[in-house]
């Protein structure tokens, strides 16, 4: 069967384009992305986006995009699964690639955050959440978190500076990130004094909203070969859906979707947790982080936060996260999150990360999650040379 491998990334920085369109945007990573991959045209678009109906007021951006793209009359549609949208979007041109039915598929998210402000953003990321069962009562993805949070220190014993780890490590490494929303370091003392968003969560737990766009283009891996001088293989790809409202799961400190979707792109690629050299997780709250690495394999359950406070998350750890600053510190484009991953575990086994690099990188993983973990989408990715 073909596989597919990325031969070309373009991203922009994640801050707030007030007086940039999301047409430009994504043209922006996209022209990058050609410019890397040495092509001028592509097969078909995919599109992953979240909000552009609520917050920029523009539905129907395949064809917006590809006709601003100068690709006017290609396939292209728009992928929606919430924050997941991203790394759907990949999975479709994955899948479209591996059929043998497109050549090559340029897949970029983008995302506008920050034109509105207050209750109309609040409302519009709310729309993520159950709407009947969680949203009609106020719910919003940062209260849902706060539950979470709550929740999992009850039944473990964690408190709050148990978890500062991860926002310390990702401000880390956003520091050398010169695309981060914010390129600061965290002290430890400092995530716990934070002022509240939805108790327990604070400001330094939260991952802040931005605006950016991430581009990849994928071709038949035999292609990318004589295409590229290091064409990234994405060698898993599986997405798995759970319930939507949290109160339906039977147990809700324990992703059960990223849980699957990670067993299947591992079975997938042929390769082990012990394989992995960085996982770019999706750590819009650090509660999320550490239920993820129980849900993938890499901590026991009630020990995820452990990596993060005894050090193994770091660039230099047992299994590196947020190399580029996670959500935390790059920022949090919203849809776009999962074809940022890519672009960043790409950059990483190309040896092109800069500060931020993982020595001898040979195997990333990066999953992209939405909500409270309803869609969890993984990709593996190898660097065969």
């Amino acid at each position: 069967m073909n596989s597919a491998s990325i031969i070309g990334i373009g991203q922009t920085d994640v801050r707030e384009h007030w007086d940039t369109s999301i047409r430009h945007l994504a043209w922006y990573a996209i022209e990058a992305a050609l410019d890397d991959a040495q092509v001028s045209k592509v097969d078909a678009l995919y599109v992953g986006n979240m909000l552009a109906g609520q917050l920029s007021n523009q539905n129907h951006l395949g064809a917006l995009i590809a006709d601003f793209a100068g690709m006017r009359g290609i396939e292209a549609v728009t992928v929606e699964a919430g924050d997941a949208s991203g790394g759907a979007a990949l999975r479709q041109a994955v899948l479209a690639v591996k059929s043998g039915l497109v050549s090559t598929a340029l897949v970029v998210g983008v995302e506008k955050m920050t034109d509105k402000t207050g209750t109309p953003v609040t409302a519009a990321l709310s729309t993520i959440l159950d709407a009947d069962y969680e949203a009609a009562q106020g719910a919003t993805p940062a209260a849902i978190a706060a539950l979470l949070m709550r929740r999992y220190m009850r039944e473990y014993g964690v408190e709050l500076a148990d978890f500062a780890g991860f926002s310390v490590n990702a401000h880390t490494n956003g520091a050398d990130n010169p695309l981060a929303m914010f390129q600061n370091r965290l002290k430890a003392e400092r995530f716990s004094a934070a002022p509240p968003v939805a108790t327990p969560v604070s400001l330094f737990d939260e991952a802040p909203m931005g605006d950016g766009a991430a581009a990849v283009i994928l071709a038949r891996h035999q292609q990318a070969m004589d295409m590229v001088p290091k064409p990234v293989r994405i060698a898993g790809s599986a997405l798995a859906t759970d319930t939507l409202a949290l109160h339906d799961r039977r147990d809700p400190l324990w992703l059960k979707a990223a849980a699957e979707s990670a067993q299947k792109a591992l079975a997938q690629a042929g390769v082990t947790l012990d394989e992995i050299d960085l996982f770019e997780l999706h750590d819009s709250y650090t509660i999320l982080a550490a239920l993820a690495l129980e849900a993938v394999g890499f901590a026991p359950r009630g020990q995820g936060w452990r990596l993060a406070k005894d050090g193994e998350i770091g660039r230099n750890g047992r299994i590196p996260i947020s190399t580029f600053g996670g959500l935390k510190a790059r920022g949090n484009p919203g849809g776009a999150t999962g074809v940022y991953q890519a672009v960043e575990v790409a950059r990483q086994l190309r040896g092109e990360a800069g500060n931020c690099q993982i020595l001898s990188a040979r195997v990333g993983m990066a999953q992209n999650l939405a909500g409270s973990g309803g869609t969890a989408v993984t990709h593996i990715f190898t660097l065969d040379e």
